[in-house]
Parts: structure tokens; sequence; C-alpha cells
């Protein structure tokens, strides 16, 4: 019997044992932090041995194959082993994808890739498909292979699950964007980064429907690595695109969407709309019946999610803004003075492309942070007001007294969450909260 260990015992790691030990794999997970009594439990009742709290390196290297957690970085000791031993080292989506028939939306990008996914997803159960939903949201695509007959699948992939795919293969593989993140896992090359979501198309065939935002000038600079055929184009000025945006609309080649009536606003939203669309016209839903389904779609929160109101000042949390192109996007959806609230842990940012836009549309900055040096001596010199706190509690109140009727109050940090928050669901949640708090008590 072949041994497979299972690195990490999250969502995504359990569900991987599970769907091993059902292949009739001997396995054992193994997880260095603390497994929540849930997935314990869960292992203890399918008898699969686990670890928690510790690595037995003996153990795992005694394995046939490894499944390994997106979280785990590649210059961990335990993978730098892995590696030394010659040992096959995937991720969860690799291996699930070995075991359905299902065809397979797949989605990824710096940016928008959980917006992207939902409306797709929904765009699919909306229109009478039998579809689950996964990879880096959701449920374990593994279990959800294990336990459900799922016609489709439409799976968020990040750059991290991709690293490790070598045969995955999507029927519609959707690129939307690549803009410097996470720069600090990948030796702070963007280009190791880049090569990261091009696998998206590795094993991309003539019957893989490639959808990509033909504007994105990275994406521009490498496209003999996306197949000629079955191309699909978003472009906000290209006239041969496949999805054309402009202000009002996004055109199609059978019909036009309005944009006033879409439920997500601001210009990358109408590239993840359109990203979306594409996807399910490529799995033959019409646009007609797409519009008649987009209008019941609701985003995942901490995505320009609004969150209060106090004297005419609006609050908005878009904590999943965890880098700078998604701060640019965010900007870019209001008309309105914003405060910004940034900060967190700094990714290897480099925050000249917020310059002009600062400018514009910023009236005051408060960084959020144990360390907000950075954003304070980049922006000092252009931003006329600039306020320095690790409290939470400190920002709002900086943004109520710098506000006036009509501005808004925007997190959005660009940094990832870790100094002050759990993650960036916390940071949005704990923002919430403090909007709710701090605003009914004055």
């Amino acid at each position: 019997m072949s041994k497979i260990v299972v690195l990490g015992g999250g969502e995504s790691g359990v569900g991987a044992a599970l769907l091993a030990q059902s292949k009739g794999f001997d396995v054992f997970l193994s997880d260095q932090g603390q497994l929540k009594d849930a997935y314990q439990n869960t292992l203890a009742e399918h008898f699969i041995r686990f670890e928690s709290g510790q690595h037995s390196l003996d153990e795992i290297l005694s394995a046939s194959e490894i499944i390994i957690s997106p979280g785990i970085p590649e210059k961990n000791d335990i993978v730098k082993a892995i590696k030394a031993k010659g040992i096959s080292l995937i991720s969860e989506i690799e291996f699930a994808a070995r075991y359905t028939d299902a065809k397979i939306i797949a989605i990824t990008g710096s940016n928008g890739k959980t917006t992207t996914t939902l409306l797709t997803y929904h765009l699919l159960k909306e229109a009478g498909f039998h579809v689950g939903l996964g990879g880096n949201i959701g449920k374990s695509f593994a279990k959800q292979v294990l336990e459900n007959t799922y016609d489709y699948f439409v799976l968020e992939v990040s750059s991290f699950q991709l690293d490790r795919c070598f045969y995955f293969t999507p029927d519609v593989a959707v690129l939307l964007n690549i803009t410097p993140d996470h720069l600090d896992r990948y030796e702070y090359k963007f280009e190791n980064y880049i090569f990261s979501k091009f696998r998206m198309f590795q094993n991309a065939t003539e019957k893989t429907t490639c959808i990509y935002w033909a504007d994105d000038e990275v994406i521009k600079q490498h496209l003999g690595r996306i197949p000629a055929t079955q191309q699909k184009t978003i472009s906000f000025s290209r006239p041969d695109a496949s999805a054309r945006i402009n202000e009002q609309s996004i055109e199609f080649p059978d019909g036009i969407l309005e944009i006033s009536s879409a439920p997500i606003q601001g210009p990358h939203n109408a590239i993840n709309m359109s990203a979306a669309i594409l996807a399910a016209e490529a799995v033959g839903i019409s646009l007609r019946d797409i519009k008649n389904y987009i209008g019941t779609f609701q985003n995942a929160p901490h995505r320009l999610e609004p969150c209060g109101h106090w004297n005419g000042i609006s609050f908005v949390n878009d904590s999943k803004a965890t880098n700078v192109d998604a701060v640019y996007y965010a900007l870019n959806s209001f008309k309105q003075p914003i405060i910004l609230i940034m900060g967190g842990v700094d990714k290897g940012n480099e925050y000249e492309v917020l310059d002009a836009l600062i400018k514009e549309k910023v009236k005051a900055l408060i960084c959020l942070g144990k360390d907000n040096h950075k954003l304070e001596s980049h922006f000092g010199p252009i931003c006329p007001r600039i306020f320095s706190t690790d409290v939470l509690d400190e920002a709002i109140r900086k943004g109520m007294e710098w506000g006036v009727s009509g501005d808004v109050v925007l997190l959005s940090p660009a940094c990832a969450s870790f100094d002050l928050f759990k993650n960036y669901e916390d940071r949005g949640d704990q923002f919430k909260e403090a909007v709710k708090r701090v605003c009914h008590g004055n």
C-alpha cells in the first residue's frame, strides 16, 4: 500500500486525507500547529493517523507522495528535506483533480479572484448546474470530490496552490491580472511570482477556454504562455475583445450588460464580471440568462463593504485589499473625498503606483500598524494629513475628526494583517464592530 503524507491539517489538508484514504492509500497527516478539535475528531473517526504540534521527519520522509498546505513556504526546512529526497510534493488541487470527471473552471489573479469565483459559481448555480465551490475558498475541493458527484467545480486557485500543480488541467482557465504580491514567498523576485500565475495555462489544450484581461501589462508581455486557441479576452481598449468595457456597459458578441445595474461597482469589478460571464458562457449559459441571474449576486465580505455612517461620513471595509494594486482599484471606485486607512505587515510593497490617486482623491491618510515608518516616509510629502497609530479605535476616531459629510473613511490596507489581527477577515470584522461601537458612543 502506497503511503501519502498530508502536511497541514486545515480544511484542505483534512479533505485531502479523507480522499486519499478512500482511494486505498496509507495516510498520515502532520501539522506543526495545533489542529482544531473538529478536524482531530474527523481524522479519528476515520482512523487516519495524525500528529499535532510537531513534524516527525522520519514519518514524513517515508511517504511516496506528500500533499502540502499552501500556507507552508518553500523555504521551510521540511520542504527542503522532502525535495532533497525527491518525494513527489503536490497541492490538494492537483491531487483531487485526479479523481473527478467534473468540468473545472479555475480562476487566479493577484486581485479579484474571490469575487470572480463567487460570481461564476452563482451564475452556474442559478442556471441549475450541479456545481461545487472550492480551492482557496469554501469547503475542501478534495472532500467534495469524495462526497459528491458534481458535474462542475468553480475553483479559486492561489499562486501557492499552483506552485504544486503539475498535471492539473482546468476546462476553463481564468487569469485576471498579475501585480506584485507575496514577494516574500518568491525570493522577492517578481518573475518567480509571474511564472507561478502562468502555471494556470501550463497544460491547456485546444479544448481549454483561456480567459484573461488583455490590458494587463504583465500578461501582455507573456502572451506566448497562453495557447492561441479558445482565447477569450477582456479589455477597455481592444475593439476585438470578447468583453469590451466602457464607462456605461460591457459589450459581448451577443449583447450588452449595463454596468449601472450590476450588483458590484468599480472598474475592477467590471473586469471581474466580464471574466465570470465569459466563463459561464463557455459552459453553455446564454448572456440573456446571465443578465437575469447576475442581479441576485451578493459579494463576499471585506471587499468594498459599506459598514456604517456617522454625520454623513461613510465607512467602507476593504480589508481584503492586502496589496497595492487592490488599493488602487478601491480608490478608483469612489468619486467622494477619501480618508484612507492603510497599514499592516508590508510584503515588499512599492507604493509609487498610488501616488497620483493619493494626490487626487485622498484628503488624509491614517496609518494603522505596528510599524508605519515606510508609509509615513513615502506618503508624507504627498498627503496633506497623516496620523499613525496601532489602535483601531483611534484610527476610526481620527477619521471622524477629519471627515465631513460626504467623505468616505476607507479601510484598504495594502498590507497583510498579522501584526495586529489574526487575518484579513478578523481585521475587517473588528473594523466593522469598532465603527459601530465608536460611532454609537459619539
